[in-house]
């Protein structure tokens, strides 16, 4: 249930980590990814980009400091380096058919310090149009992989990304920058409040169930749907670093950041409980429809989490001991040792209602 803003204690509100190592894709997880066509050899690494000579700070239309710099190459690496990001652009699109890329370009290569990830975006143009697309080249990251993988299994939303050693590519998640839509479309008279509040709640139970942190407003984006008489609202996670990575239980419920508070304030002026109660049910209802479908994919993958290294010890146990209070019911220890057991022993509880009507032949999450 969504909590008013001016309930929040600052214990409450929670601090992601500032800095989060990253943990290297373990040889089981790059299993899945060869099982499941993610890891592919690329022409290019990470590793390679981080040879630029100097950057130049992109400001926003505001004059301020975007956190991102354009950066540039001598002249000697530039040719390789503009037909590999190419090709990968092909690989990502196309599966590597070139044959519809001999009138693309990269226009630009920008790098941000800010992210844990660092990531690389490349801007790919139409030499025919101008028309123009971005795909990121990042870090290979283990929580980011499960985020994203458990974000294309369970949300309505389908992630199109490669994976191939040290290295991450993704497709661009289109859409308005959280911030910028609270900013400049939130107020607007044309907006529908209460079809955009629903989908807050919506977002808030996806994000709790699958514990994906750090949801602050400028780490998720807003696209807006014409529908017949009206536009639908749907907001898409585009960071996933903080996949089972914080301690506190409230890093998980997007509600709690104070980046999102005029969300939160417009959900609760719009919406009765009742009415959070029902969205919040809808969306449990098809997390599970959507598990049930692959129920084995899944299962493979939480196997595999179970196992690995996603966080310290201290914020394991700590998230177990806030789970335990938030659902007054004890949790033991020795089958919630990883966050991979602590994810499948939420999903448990946060779906339970779902479950029931559910055939036991597609019930294999319980297991």
């Amino acid at each position: 249930m969504l909590i008013p803003s001016n309930h929040h204690t600052n214990d409450e509100e929670p601090k992601p980590s500032r800095k989060k190592p990253i943990y290297t894709p373990q040889p089981a997880l790059r299993q899945y990814l060869i099982d499941y066509s993610r890891e592919i050899q690329l022409p290019l690494a990470y590793q390679d980009l981080l040879r630029f000579t100097y950057t130049t700070p992109i400001k926003d239309r505001h004059g301020k400091d975007s956190y991102w710099d354009t950066v540039s190459y001598d002249l000697h690496e530039w040719n390789d380096l503009r037909q590999a990001l190419i090709r990968m652009y092909a690989i990502l699109k196309t599966e590597g058919d070139m044959r519809f890329a001999r009138h693309l370009d990269v226009a630009r290569i920008d790098f941000c310090y800010f992210g844990n990830s660092q990531p690389f975006r490349i801007r790919i143009v139409n030499k025919y149009n101008d028309n123009y697309d971005h795909f990121y080249i990042k870090q290979a990251d283990a929580n980011r992989i499960y985020g994203l993988e458990m974000e294309h299994l369970l949300s309505p939303n389908r992630m199109t990304y490669l994976t191939h050693r040290t290295t991450l590519i993704e497709e661009h998640v289109p859409g308005i920058p959280g911030d910028v839509f609270i900013r400049d479309y939130l107020h607007h008279p044309g907006t529908n409040v209460i079809r955009l509040a629903k989908e807050f709640v919506k977002f808030n139970e996806r994000c709790f169930v699958q514990l994906l942190g750090d949801m602050r407003s400028y780490n998720f984006v807003v696209n807006m749907i014409p529908d017949i008489e009206d536009v639908q609202y749907r907001i898409r996670a585009i960071d996933f670093d903080r996949q089972t990575y914080e301690g506190k239980k409230n890093s998980y419920l997007p509600q709690f950041f104070k980046e999102n508070y005029e969300l939160v304030q417009l959900a609760l002026r719009h919406l009765n409980r009742e009415s959070i109660a029902q969205y919040q049910a809808e969306e449990q209802t098809l997390i599970t429809l959507r598990l049930a479908s692959s129920r084995y994919r899944m299962k493979a993958l939480l196997d595999i989490m179970a196992k690995d290294t996603l966080a310290p010890p201290e914020k394991i146990t700590q998230l177990r001991e806030e789970l335990s209070q938030h659902y007054a019911t004890p949790i033991a220890e020795k089958k919630t040792q990883s966050m991979g057991l602590l994810l499948k022993w939420q999903m448990k509880q946060r779906l339970k209602n779902s479950f029931h009507w559910l055939p036991k032949s597609k019930s294999r999450f319980n297991d």
